[in-house]
């Protein structure tokens, strides 16, 4: 059995992680990627069938959430330029980044207000339709705003839906799946906002709160969950559907760069800085976006300084089987979305040849970015929404990121370069909460 020690001599970063230093990692298992691989367990034909499933449910989203009516019952976020943004970062590197600058507001994504309503709602909408189809219900071809009726709420409350999260997770399925009449258990670490608690019992969810972290939350949940046959638990750590339903995005967000004029090819590159917890979310995302832009995304993990699970699970290969304590890293962050003990092991390995690297910013710096992105874009974000917005600092300011940018021959296609950077969160946060956010932020430096 290796020890600390063994680990940081194979992996010299590690002792930096273990210091909760800010660190850099370039994937040394990225490989090109393969279109007809068969050792990718998701092709596009899994992925759009999520996409046709999201349209089936449209009409009844449209009709039970109004704030959706807009896009026809589309859930979906803008695509945002933030050109003051871009030259506050390049600021801090003392040298212009080169490229284009956009943000990707899933802090605004109707309902639940994060990324987390793209595969957490689809999940129980997918688990719906299975129960539906399956009684007779519900054929394909209906008109899905049927759902919205005593007969389709009665029968789903005979069903009960559970789920562990460190609060956005719970925030979404909470929401969809009360409103289609199942009961909703959702188990909280500790570490979880008590506005997010208080928000899933205001919709009908019963909520436990644990004194651990996000792993002891879903452990109790999933064991709880199969005392009752009836009992539908989501697995944030193991699931297929929240995976795909993640996955969608990919295509959606195609048509707002086409819509932008922006061109993505080999000479012009895609860089995309995805906030990292259990990895399900940006996983999928990535996942996505390579099977549509194959080597000309380079696809970018971001956790925090305190919580780098994903990081440490890919660098040593043991994935779920090796955890941030481990290493006495304790897992303590504001960031909370991202406060994740022990990675996926279901998405390391798939997306371990996919993913160009990783990369760690401690709290303090996200909170400096929530202030200064407010105050430069009038954007409000919650601090774990932020860990994606650093990423062109780290790549293009930085000596490893620098590096990166070398073996992949990338530097002289730099000017042409879009840095996506994905906000996870924050829509939802109650404005005093987000001004306590925000003043922490000022005093801070970046």
């Amino acid at each position: 059995m290796k020890t600390i020690q063994d680990w940081i001599k194979e992996y010299p970063l590690i002792n930096e992680l273990v210091a909760t230093k800010e660190v850099f990692w370039s994937n040394p298992k990225y490989e090109p990627f393969k279109k007809n691989g068969n050792d990718l367990p998701f092709n596009e034909n899994d992925v759009k069938d999520a996409e046709e499933r999201l349209k089936r449910f449209a009409p009844y989203i449209a009709k039970v959430f109004p704030e959706t009516r807009k896009l026809n019952g589309i859930i979906e976020s803008p695509l945002v330029p933030i050109p003051a943004m871009h030259q506050q970062l390049s600021n801090m590197c003392e040298q212009p980044i080169e490229g284009e600058f956009l943000l990707k507001c899933d802090s605004h994504l109707p309902i639940s207000g994060s990324i987390k309503a793209r595969g957490g709602i689809y999940e129980v909408l997918k688990h719906a339709e299975t129960l539906a189809l399956n009684h007779g219900l519900l054929t394909v071809n209906d008109d899905y705003s049927i759902l919205d009726s005593e007969k389709f709420r009665n029968y789903f409350s005979q069903y009960s839906i559970a789920v562990g999260s460190t609060g956005n997770l719970g925030l979404s399925i909470g929401i969809m799946s009360t409103k289609l009449g199942f009961k909703v258990t959702v188990h909280m670490s500790a570490d979880a906002k008590k506005w997010k608690k208080d928000l899933l019992k205001s919709k009908g969810a019963t909520v436990i709160e644990y004194t651990g972290d996000y792993g002891e939350a879903v452990k109790e949940g999933r064991k709880q969950a199969l005392c009752n046959p009836n009992c539908y638990f989501i697995d944030d750590e193991n699931s297929q559907d929240l995976f795909l339903g993640y996955a969608v995005a990919a295509s959606r967000l195609q048509k707002q760069l086409e819509d932008l004029n922006v061109i993505v090819d080999e000479n012009h590159p895609l860089f995309v800085y995805l906030p990292c917890g259990v990895g399900g979310g940006p996983g999928g995302v990535a996942y996505g976006l390579k099977l549509i832009y194959q080597d000309c995304v380079h696809c970018f993990f971001a956790e925090p300084t305190h919580s780098p699970s994903m990081l440490l699970g890919l660098m040593t290969g043991l994935h779920d089987k090796v955890s941030v304590q481990d290493f006495g890293i304790d897992n303590v962050t504001s960031a909370d979305g991202l406060a994740v003990g022990r990675p996926s092991g279901f998405v390391g390995p798939i997306i371990e040849p996919l993913l160009s690297g990783s990369y760690t910013v401690s709290d303090n710096r996200l909170f400096k970015l929530l202030s200064t992105l407010a105050v430069k874009e009038n954007i409000h974000l919650e601090p774990s929404a932020l860990a994606g917005v650093i990423g062109p600092v780290k790549l293009c300011g930085e000596k490893q990121g620098m590096e990166y940018i070398k073996i992949h021959n990338l530097k002289d296609k730099m000017k042409n370069a879009v840095h996506l950077m994905w906000a996870t969160g924050g829509s939802m946060v109650p404005k005093e909460i987000m001004h306590e956010y925000y003043k922490k932020g000022v005093t801070l430096s970046l």
